[in-house]
């Protein structure tokens, strides 16, 4: 749906402003609804948080496509953000309860790597659709995937939770609750800290999806070049998921984390001297594989750090910071461009890169308890930390 949000806004009547707003408002959407998110998956559990995003996902995608007005548009447009951000909080926080720690990173970076591989292929089958049929064709398909994403989750039974996540699932659902302000109090020092690296994060994450198309433009390049590198980039990315997930479950979250934002702030540091089309597409490889390298770091995080008793509402206020870093990526380019100089907003993101990598080497290891799994004294990688009493005695080697 995205590459076709701005184009059906023009044909029913916006101009170019209006349509750009039309279509942030999917991240709009997210950033409003992620702290209402984690109450409802608090209140609701994650399963049933999940069918009901999917349901409004699927009314907002036919509400679209059968609606002519801009009205309707933006409407759906919102909506489709704010089942996002319950759909992206609930599969995280069920994840996070049903997978063994020792194997989270693999299974959540599976997760984004299979998320990527719709986001890379999702456009081309709208492009299908829209050519066998028109504009709204690409709703409908929406639609199709959405009634599909719900019935999976209703016929497919729900994984038994390992260890004591029955019990504590069963504890949470007869706690009293806690508000979101409580939590956000309570954790304040934590994400002061982590959350602001998660959030440089994300921001380097939401500028790497803008900077090879305003580059590509800011050179004069055709467009067909300019789709053709970005989706290298791309392709790249997707590739190095489930490495990502097994260094970070063998070796520890920091083995990924600081080379992925290290890569990332190289290769942007690198495009303003990148002239031709050979050069940019270098530089898009090199992004690719740093976004990849990370595939899953920013949930499995996370997942590491989420009390057991508050996880959803915990995670909503985690994604809150993601997703607004995700946002201000973009605009720091936008800034960039705007007085002048696309090079220099090209150049604070590759800073914000540089400054994640500094907060994720200080902060990660002070919270999670699988920053670093190698131990000299324990006998090499795979090692669990002294005194851990919540890590199973699950080798991380295991499928």
């Amino acid at each position: 749906m995205l590459p076709v949000v701005a184009v059906t806004a023009t044909g029913r009547g916006a101009n170019l402003t209006v349509a750009g707003l039309v279509a942030a408002l999917v991240p709009i959407g997210k950033i409003l609804f992620d702290l209402p998110a984690g109450a409802l998956a608090q209140r609701l559990g994650d399963r049933v948080a999940m069918l009901l995003a999917g349901g409004v996902a699927t009314a907002a995608f036919t509400t679209i496509a059968v609606t002519p007005g801009l009205a309707g548009l933006a409407a759906g447009v919102l909506a489709l953000g704010a089942s996002t951000a319950v759909f992206n909080l609930a599969r995280q926080a069920y994840l996070t309860e049903i997978t063994p720690p020792l194997r989270r990173a693999r299974v959540l970076s599976t997760l984004a790597g299979v998320h990527r591989v719709g986001l890379f292929l999702g456009p081309f089958a709208g492009a299908a659709v829209i050519a066998a049929s028109d504009v709204q064709g690409a709703f409908w398909l929406g639609t199709g995937a959405a009634l599909a994403a719900v019935a999976v989750l209703a016929v497919v039974r729900p994984e038994p939770a390992p260890g004591g996540a029955d019990r504590e699932r069963a504890g949470r659902a007869g706690a009293p609750r806690v508000s979101i302000a409580a939590v956000a109090r309570e954790h304040r020092r934590l994400f002061a800290t982590l959350g602001v690296a998660i959030l440089l994060v994300a921001a380097v994450r939401g500028a790497r999806q803008t900077v090879i198309p305003l580059w590509g433009e800011h050179l004069g390049l055709d467009a067909e070049v300019t789709s053709l590198v970005f989706g290298v980039s791309g392709a790249l990315d997707m590739l190095l998921f489930y490495p990502a997930g097994k260094v970070m479950d063998r070796f520890g979250r920091l083995w990924v984390a600081v080379p992925s934002m290290l890569t990332m702030a190289g290769g942007l540091a690198l495009l303003p001297f990148a002239h031709t089309v050979g050069a940019v597409t270098v530089v898009a490889a090199l992004l690719g594989v740093g976004n990849g390298m990370g595939s899953g770091i920013v949930m499995t995080l996370g997942a590491d750090v989420a009390p057991a008793a508050v996880r959803p509402t915990f995670l909503s206020v985690w994604r809150l910071f993601q997703d607004t870093g995700d946002a201000l990526g973009p605009l720091v380019l936008a800034a960039g461009a705007g007085v002048g100089s696309l090079a220099a907003g090209v150049w604070a993101t590759a800073a914000l890169g540089a400054g994640s990598t500094a907060a994720l080497a200080r902060w990660v290891p002070r919270y999670s308890l699988l920053a670093n799994l190698v131990r000299r004294d324990r006998g090499g990688p795979g090692s669990v930390p002294d005194g851990d009493s919540r890590v199973p005695a699950v080798r991380s080697g295991s499928s």
